[in-house]
């Protein structure tokens, strides 16, 4: 593994998105190419594309299995340390952060040289230079966003490594710094004004960042901040947009409907999701992925939905056979929409990366090119319901009912009997049913244990509700068969094992950095 030294040198970008057959060239260290970069505009999207196929190469060695494993929901047919909770500093990939720096690495350069890029290039407008700008502050954000979640505490780095006598070895930043910081990238995205709300074509409109995304990403930040009267606000700011260019929910209920959210993917609901396509428009191949094998074979490496989960599933499908005579057209997101072999079978598996055309046939191979996504409305709207409710723990009861309506919005959208709770059932019974909600719908497209774990760090001022605990460590627990209720427990509650450890080979390194106390 490199030392993150190496990781943040500036890459050069041998790739577009128009052609990401070859893999990034990262140069090696001391090998600082400034004097050949940012002559031109291209130069600068070359590099911005550098950091969305750098994130996009870490869908499978990390934001699956950080964002999904430790909850249980979804877990490996072989377990690993993630589904175990039995994580350690020498624990494989995933406790590698440098896949995240890459990203940062490449926004870093994009922000502090595309004005150079501008004035060597007469073609390059402002315009042009602002949105760009837009982009690399939104992956900036979005790559520290990833960091803070899993490692709480990290280097906060700002600046391309452009020289040798740059500062390199930094250690660790707090939570509320970096928080700090991803919320300061993000306004100054906002206040550039120059985020489009649309691009040429719909899969640059869904798979680079639109203002859209940006609003995403800063209500998910505000969530996990606490600032929840903030993420109303810029949950608002797309669910009541008038722009014909705003993502929408798709509320038809129907799973035809539902499931074009994944196949073909870039749907009216997308905000924002990486980009895979098995053909290109003049006919040639293209980019696929392993999400449909790696959710849909007998590999021990492959994973499958935890038999809690299956069950619920079927729970859902059957109230739903009862309502419509066994049209399976209508399941939505149930059995059909996350698929169990049969009713009452206790294997299930993530049939959004593996769907074909029809409800129960797979994709076949030169079709495996789903997109993974990042950002949906269903998300923001569950989030808005969050913070509703949080924003008066549970006691004002206008909140509350906006809150229950945006819960069965999807609930309905499934054909799903609204949730059994009303505006006086209190904090807890309301909050378990939009919990309920965000694990069924957004199985395995990696947010369950974030989901989890932001709620689990919210705290009752009046002592009575004991978030850690009801919502964090016993859905944790719930979900989890693999680590068991009692180590769950005994790990969870504390609070320094809810983030990774910094990986030995980054402390070998640089001797700066400190180990999170739970791993020393």
């Amino acid at each position: 593994m490199k030392g993150l030294k190496t990781i943040i040198i500036i890459a050069t970008a041998a790739m577009t998105l128009t052609a990401c057959n070859d893999y990034l060239d990262i140069m090696p260290e001391n090998a600082l190419p400034t004097e050949n970069m940012w002559k031109s505009k291209s130069d600068v999207e070359s590099a911005l594309f550098a950091g969305y196929y750098n994130l996009r190469s870490s869908i499978q060695t990390h934001l699956i299995p950080l964002g999904e494993l430790r909850a249980g929901c979804v877990k490996r047919r072989s377990a690993n340390d993630l589904d175990k909770l039995d994580i350690k500093p020498t624990s494989g990939d995933f406790t590698d952060w440098n896949i995240f720096y890459k990203v940062i690495a490449d926004a870093n350069g994009v922000i502090a040289n595309a004005g150079k890029a501008q004035s060597n290039d007469a073609t390059y407008t402002t315009e042009e230079m602002n949105s760009h700008l837009c982009e690399a502050y939104f992956l900036r954000a979005l790559g520290y966003f990833y960091i803070v979640r899993n490692w709480r505490d990290a280097p906060l780095i700002l600046q391309p490594v452009e020289s040798d006598d740059m500062e390199l070895y930094v250690t660790q930043s707090k939570e509320s710094e970096i928080i700090a910081q991803i919320k300061k990238d993000l306004l100054t995205a906002i206040d550039l004004g120059a985020a489009k709300e649309t691009f040429d074509t719909t899969w640059e409109t869904k798979g680079r960042a639109t203002i859209w995304a940006i609003y995403a990403l800063m209500t998910d930040v505000c969530m996990w901040n606490q600032d929840f009267d903030e993420a109303i606000t810029y949950a608002d700011l797309i669910l009541e947009s008038k722009s014909p260019y705003a993502p929408r929910f798709m509320s038809t209920a129907s799973h035809s409907s539902w499931f074009t959210i994944f196949n073909p993917g870039n749907s009216e609901e997308s905000i924002f999701e990486l980009q895979f396509s098995s053909i290109m428009p003049d006919g040639s191949g293209y980019q696929t992925n392993d999400l449909p094998t790696l959710f849909y074979n007998d590999n021990t490496t492959t994973y499958m939905l935890s038999q809690t989960l299956t069950q619920e599933l079927n729970q859902d499908a059957s109230q739903i056979l009862t309502r419509f005579n066994g049209d399976i057209d209508m399941y939505g997101r149930t059995r059909y929409g996350s698929y169990v072999a049969q009713e009452n079978s206790l294997t299930g598996y993530v049939w959004k990366y593996l769907g074909g055309t029809t409800i129960t046939e797979p994709r076949t191979t030169e079709y495996y090119d789903p997109n993974f996504i990042i950002y949906r409305v269903a998300e923001i709207m569950l989030m808005k319901a969050e913070a509703l409710v949080m924003r008066n723990m549970g006691e004002n009861t206008e909140d509350n009912t906006a809150a229950i309506e945006l819960v069965n919005q999807i609930r309905q959208r499934t054909n799903l009997q609204d949730a059994t709770v009303s505006p006086s059932s209190g904090l807890s019974a309301i909050m378990n049913a939009i919990i309920h909600e965000n694990i069924m719908e957004f199985i395995g497209e990696g947010r369950t244990w974030y989901d989890l774990l932001r709620v689990g760090r919210y705290k009752d001022p009046s002592g009575t509700v004991d978030f850690t605990s009801e919502f964090f460590i016993n859905n944790v627990s719930t979900y989890n068969e693999t680590a068991g209720g009692s180590k769950i427990r005994s790990v969870l509650l504390d609070e320094n094992a809810w983030y990774l450890p910094v990986n030995d080979e980054e402390i070998l390194h640089n001797d700066k950095l400190v180990q999170n106390p739970y791993y020393e």
